[in-house]
C-alpha cells in the first residue's frame, strides 16, 4: 500500500520518537512503521490512567511484543484530577491534556525529539476535543498526516501480520458515564467487570455498559442483540450485573454505535 511508505517516509527525518501507544490497532501501526525505520530508537509508551480497562494493557503488551519495540509504562490516577472526574463535554480535553504532560515529560527525561500517536482521519469526524488538547502540545499524528482510514489501518496492520488488526475499537471506561455524572472509581469498576461478563456471556467482543446514573445500559453490536434479549439470558446477565452494583439493566436496541454517547 503506497500510503504505508508514505507513513514510513514521515519519519525520514525524526531520530528519535515517542509513540503514545494504546491497546488498538491505531497506535500499532504507527509503532511498528517507527520501529521498521528508526529502530530501537522509536519507544512505546502507554499510560496506565486507571480509567483504562485492564484487557486494553494488556493488549498494548502483546502488540510490543509482536513488534519488538521498546515498551514503557507511565501510571497515574485520573481521578485525582477534578477537572476530570466532574466529567462535563471537556473531559476529554482534560484527559489529554494531562496524558500530554506525562508524555513530554517522559520525552525529555529520554531526550526524545517528536512524540506521535494514532489519530487518524475518521476520528474527526467525531466530538474528540481530546485530539485539539494533543495537538495544542504538539503531539503529532502521523496516520493523520498520511491520510489514513480506519479501514486503511486495518487492512494494513492484517498485511504486516498484526495479530490485533480487526481488534474491535475502544475507548476509556469514564466514556461510558454520561457528561455532568461524576466519574468515581466504584462506577469503574463495575462498568469494566460488567463488560467482561457480556462479552463471556454472548461470545462478543464489542461491547458497551453505558452507566447511567446507576442504570446499566448495554450495547452490543446489532446482529448479536437477539442473543442478549433472550428472556433467561437476559435475567441471567441482569442479576450478575445487579451484583455489581448496578440498579437496573436495558439494552440498547439500536445496537452499538461508536461516538453515541456524543450524540
Amino acid at each position: 500500500m503506497k500510503k504505508y511508505q508514505d507513513l514510513l517516509n514521515w519519519f525520514d527525518d525524526k531520530k528519535s520518537v515517542l509513540i503514545s501507544l494504546s491497546g488498538g490497532v491505531d497506535s500499532a501501526l504507527v509503532a511498528y512503521a517507527a520501529f521498521e525505520k528508526i529502530g530501537n530508537n522509536a519507544i512505546a509508551v502507554t499510560a496506565d490512567y486507571k480509567t483504562l480497562a485492564q484487557e486494553e494493557l494488556d493488549s498494548a503488551k502483546k502488540i510490543t511484543e509482536e513488534i519488538g519495540i521498546k515498551h514503557m509504562l507511565i501510571s497515574y490516577d485520573e481521578l485525582q484530577n477534578e477537572e476530570f472526574v466532574q466529567n462535563d463535554k471537556n473531559r476529554c480535553f482534560y484527559c489529554r491534556e494531562e496524558l500530554s504532560e506525562k508524555l513530554i515529560a517522559t520525552a525529555n527525561q529520554l531526550g526524545i525529539e517528536v512524540i506521535v500517536d494514532g489519530t487518524h482521519i475518521d476520528d474527526l469526524g467525531d466530538f474528540r476535543p481530546g485530539i485539539d488538547a494533543l495537538h495544542k502540545n504538539g503531539i503529532k499524528s502521523p496516520l493523520l498526516e498520511t491520510n489514513f482510514t480506519k479501514h486503511e489501518i486495518r487492512e494494513q496492520a492484517k498485511i504486516l501480520g498484526l495479530t490485533m488488526y480487526d481488534r474491535p475499537s475502544n475507548s476509556c471506561l469514564a466514556s461510558r458515564i454520561p457528561w455532568g455524572q461524576r466519574v468515581t472509581a466504584e462506577k469503574l469498576v463495575r462498568i469494566e467487570m460488567g463488560e467482561l461478563l457480556i462479552k463471556q456471556s454472548i461470545e462478543t467482543k464489542q461491547v458497551r455498559v453505558r452507566d447511567l446514573d446507576g442504570v446499566a445500559k448495554i450495547e452490543v453490536d446489532i446482529d448479536k442483540i437477539p442473543l442478549l434479549t433472550n428472556e433467561q439470558k437476559i435475567n441471567e446477565v441482569s442479576k450478575k450485573l445487579q451484583m455489581l452494583g448496578f440498579s437496573s439493566v436495558i439494552v440498547d436496541n439500536d445496537g452499538y454505535m461508536p461516538g453515541k454517547a456524543n450524540a
